[in-house]
């Protein structure tokens, strides 16, 4: 009779349960939006680099109005479970359904301002609200 190695873990339904209870809310979350992305066809965004066209998908963390060189520009953070994005719409002061909490698919060129990924003026997709 064979031992199981202590860091293989048994895949029964007990042990998925109580792997989730000991899983912290963030885990979850973010092993959620891992799923929803794949199921999407979408790019991770920890797997995106500067200047590539990416199709992203996400929840949007904060949102805040933010001018840049004197233009008025919406910003947000999206989180897809693997790394945060900053998404910004120059000129604009608002869009209705663009709040925090609010998933969305976005798409566009990624660039890197100060070491954190930016998506400019992407063309988006907002997720229906009965998929949250």
């Amino acid at each position: 009779m064979s031992a199981v190695p202590r860091s293989e873990k048994p895949a029964g339904r007990f042990r998925r349960m109580l792997d989730r209870l000991s899983t912290s809310q963030d885990d979850l979350h973010s092993a959620e939006l891992q799923e929803d992305a794949q199921a999407a066809g979408c790019s991770r965004i920890c797997d995106c680099d500067d200047r590539q066209i990416v199709k992203v998908t996400g929840t949007l963390r904060t949102v805040t109005l933010r001018p840049r060189a004197g233009v008025p520009a919406l910003e947000a953070e999206l989180f897809d479970g693997t790394a945060p994005l900053d998404v910004v719409w120059l000129g604009r002061r608002s869009i209705v359904g663009i709040e925090p909490g609010r998933r969305l698919i976005a798409s566009g060129r990624i660039s890197m301002s100060h070491g954190r990924r930016v998506l400019f003026n992407p063309k988006y997709e907002l997720r229906p609200l009965g998929q949250e």
